[in-house]
């Protein structure tokens, strides 16, 4: 299999959906020889946050030595980016080789009179064969949608358990409450398991709490009384932190802009004081990984005059996170919003936090087949700000911005992680 079939195999696997249930991939699991039942691994779930917690996470297992497998999806800039290892895609060979192989039993599965595995399961399996092989040390394993239904929660026996910010997104499949969702999100914990958890709202905490007494898990939030911020800037954040046993960090940085990253980090540091009998990471250690740490596509500087900023948000907790860190930082400055959005996610409500701070607001739609058109974005934007237009390409797009905007002007790409690929390809 070259890197043409592997790509048109795992394409073609879009037609079977996306399932919810883990009969299938157990099945393929078993006939894998069941790799992820061999692997340390740190499972998270979440509404947001979940990758910045986990580039936290491999920054400092990259800092101490150790090889840090990450699977996440979707991918913003190359397809190989769903499997990578201390900041290294998949080799184009690797994917072809354990993509063959796994094409290979899913046919075997269909001559047995059993379903086809979905993209999702497919890629997740993947992953484990490929990590086992290269002899990681950790896997730092994100859900897809959900959790307890996620093809990921095939793990048996995580080392920790994590819940990042639970905010309302894919209801169709979560529930129409903040409660329903986290306790889909809570199905990843395991009898036993260690659960850290991001300091969530009183209702979804409780819901954390009864799902790991039931599962005679001990569970612990981030402190959030116990960080104090010591700078925001354009450059990075910085801030000490008191964690739940006491422990002292005296002045963390990291390169991720915005508050609610320093809360990321913040349940990083939580995760890593858990496991941190499996492994021996230093003080230094970590302060190093925790700076150095690489997750593009998040409040992303890409140039500085006119300042042009690019955000993965792509529902409301992270309109508002991503609103937050623009009135914090540029205040009296005008804000270019280039947006564009999927079709399946809650994009009125992002528009009606975002578009009261704009001063002009362009659409277009995503490179992505659940794209939203940009005139029906435009027509949505309008009930709630006059000065919108719609365009047809991003780069396109932007170009006529830069070329109006002054230099104190302030543009904003954002509404989808699916412009990352686009903004690199220009």
């Amino acid at each position: 299999m070259n890197y043409e079939e592997a790509m048109n195999f795992i394409q073609n696997t879009n037609k079977f959906g996306s399932v919810l249930g883990l009969d299938n991939i157990r099945e393929l699991l078993e006939r894998l020889g069941n790799p992820q039942d061999q692997l340390r691994v740190v499972h998270i779930a979440g509404t947001n946050g979940k990758g910045s917690t986990l580039a936290f996470l491999a920054g400092i297992f990259r800092e101490s030595g150790y090889r840090a497998g990450r699977y996440v999806s979707p991918a913003s800039f190359s397809y190989e980016e769903r499997f990578r290892i201390n900041e290294e895609n998949i080799s184009k060979k690797d994917l072809c080789f354990y993509m063959e192989k796994i094409k290979n039993v899913a046919e075997e599965m269909v001559k047995d009179g059993l379903s086809h595995p979905t993209m999702f399961e497919i890629e997740t399996a993947l992953s484990f064969l490929y990590f086992l092989d290269k002899k990681v040390d950790v896997v730092l394993l994100e859900t897809g949608m959900g959790g307890r239904l996620d093809a990921t929660n095939v793990v048996k026996k995580p080392i920790a358990t994590v819940i990042a910010s639970i905010g309302m997104d894919h209801m169709q499949f979560l529930g129409d409450t903040l409660e329903k969702i986290a306790s889909e999100k809570a199905g990843i914990i395991k009898e036993g398991c260690p659960v850290i958890s991001y300091d969530n709202t009183k209702e979804v905490n409780e819901v954390i709490k009864n799902k790991a007494k039931q599962m005679h898990a001990k569970v612990t939030f981030v402190n959030s009384a116990g960080i104090r911020v010591l700078q925001e800037s354009l450059n990075g954040e910085s801030f000490s932190y008191r964690s739940s046993d006491g422990r002292w960090y005296e002045k963390i940085e990291i390169p991720l802009l915005g508050r609610h990253q320093i809360n990321n980090a913040a349940l990083a540091l939580e995760t890593l004081n858990v496991i941190k009998n499996y492994y021996c990471i230093s003080d230094f250690q970590t302060e190093d990984g925790m700076r150095k740490t690489i997750w593009r596509g998040r409040i992303e500087i890409l140039e500085r005059e006119p300042m042009v900023i690019c955000d993965g948000a792509h529902n409301p907790d992270g309109a508002k996170s991503l609103l937050s860190f623009l009135q914090n930082n540029f205040t009296n400055q005008r804000l270019i919003y280039i947006m564009g959005v999927l079709s399946d996610k809650d994009y009125e409500q992002m528009v009606q936090i975002l578009a009261p701070s704009a001063d002009k607001i362009y659409t277009v739609a995503p490179d992505n087949p659940r794209a939203l058109s940009s005139r029906e974005l435009c027509n949505c934007i309008s009930k709630y700000h006059q000065n919108v237009e719609e365009r047809q390409r991003l780069a396109e797009c932007l170009s006529e911005v830069r070329q109006k905007a002054e230099k104190d002007d302030v543009i904003i790409i954002c509404g989808t992680l699916s412009f990352q690929n686009e903004l690199i390809n220009q």
